[in-house]
Formats: structure tokens, sequence, C-alpha cells
């Protein structure tokens, strides 16, 4: 049985903002806005992070472990996190992402790490 990634949002205006095309157009422009509608389908679509190609997605470097990004469009990225109570760790301490099911859309920055939603 295929199950898709659940999906769940730091806040409701950044779910607004993901689920809502015409206002992510008002608030990030059209080109972010077409990349980010694609990216969340992408992930509805995917069993798991390791399952996602586009956007060239990538385990963050921060502090807190278990965070990716994904490239939108014009320097913005989507910055998300597992979401799982307690999260799949590899033997080597890593996060095994593929059996993350779970994640939580942080929010959309630029390549610089500065918010462009504040929520």
């Amino acid at each position: 049985m295929l199950t898709a990634l659940e999906l769940a949002f730091e806040t409701k205006s950044l779910r607004d903002l993901c689920e809502k095309e015409e206002k992510a157009r008002r608030e990030l422009g059209p080109d972010v806005a077409h990349k980010l509608k694609h990216r969340v389908a992408d992930l509805r679509a995917a069993e798991s992070v390791k399952d996602l190609v586009a956007g060239r997605p990538r385990e963050t470097e921060s502090a807190n472990p278990g965070c990716f990004v994904i490239d939108l469009a014009n320097g913005s990225l989507l910055a998300f996190c597992a979401n799982h109570r307690k999260v799949p760790l590899l033997t080597s301490g890593g996060v095994d992402w593929a059996r993350i099911s779970r994640i939580k859309i942080l929010r959309i920055e630029n390549a610089h790490g500065q918010q462009r939603l504040r929520a």
C-alpha cells in the first residue's frame, strides 16, 4: 500500500500561502508562487522525503537536524523538517529520510536565510 507524505504547517498563514495560489502570487510573486504550487504537489505525492527530486532537495546544515530545503524560484527556498514524535534515525545518528512520512513546512525564505513570510 502506497502512502503519501503527511504535511503539517508551522502556521495557518503559511498553510494558506501554500494552498492558495492567488495569495502566494500576491505575497511572493508569480514565479515563486508557481514553483511553490508544484513543490507542494510533489511533497503530497511522495511516499518519503527520499522520493523528492525536483527543486534540488537537500538536508540543511543547521544545528537543528532533520530539516530540509527545496529550491523554489528567484533564490527562494521552502524549508521543512521531519514531524515525527520520534524521528527515525540511521545507525550513524543521521535522520533516516527514507522512513520519514510526516513533515512540517516551516517557512519560505530567500537563499540568505531571511524569511519571506512572517507569520
